[in-house]
C-alpha cells in the first residue's frame, strides 16, 4: 500500500482524529487563533510541556476556552499547536503559574519521536 503526501494525523482507537506535528506547516498560515510564547518558554514548550501564563507573550483576541490554537514564537515561527485552557478574558486574571495552553504537538517531536513519525 503506497500513500504519497503528508500525514496530517491518525485516528485513535476511540475514532477521534489526533493531529500530528507534520500538519503544522499546512495549518499555521490559516490559523484563526494564535498564541505567542516568550523566548524563555519556547524551550519548555518544545520539550512537550504546557504553556503557563508566565510564558504567554500574546494571544489572539476573543479566543474561547478549549479552542484549538497554533503556538508561535515571538519571531512568528510556528512551534506547534494545542488547546486553549483559558479564554482570552480569563488569561488576564489568572496567576502566573496557571496553564493557559494545553500541549498537543510541537516541532520538538521530530527529534523525540523520529522513528515513529511518518
Amino acid at each position: 500500500l503506497v500513500a504519497p503526501g503528508t500525514c496530517f494525523g491518525k485516528f485513535t482507537k476511540s475514532q477521534k482524529f489526533r493531529l500530528s506535528v507534520t500538519a503544522l506547516d499546512f495549518l499555521a498560515p490559516y490559523a484563526k487563533y494564535k498564541v505567542w510564547v516568550k523566548p524563555g518558554s519556547e524551550q519548555s514548550f518544545l520539550y512537550g510541556n504546557h504553556v503557563l501564563k508566565s510564558g504567554l507573550g500574546r494571544i489572539t483576541e476573543s479566543t474561547a476556552q478549549y479552542q484549538g490554537v497554533v503556538v508561535y514564537s515571538m519571531a512568528d515561527v510556528p512551534l506547534g499547536f494545542g488547546v486553549a485552557a483559558k479564554s482570552t478574558q480569563e488569561c488576564r486574571k489568572v496567576d502566573p503559574l496557571a496553564i493557559v495552553v494545553f500541549h498537543q504537538a510541537d516541532v520538538g517531536e521530530y527529534v523525540r519521536n523520529e522513528d515513529t513519525l511518518t
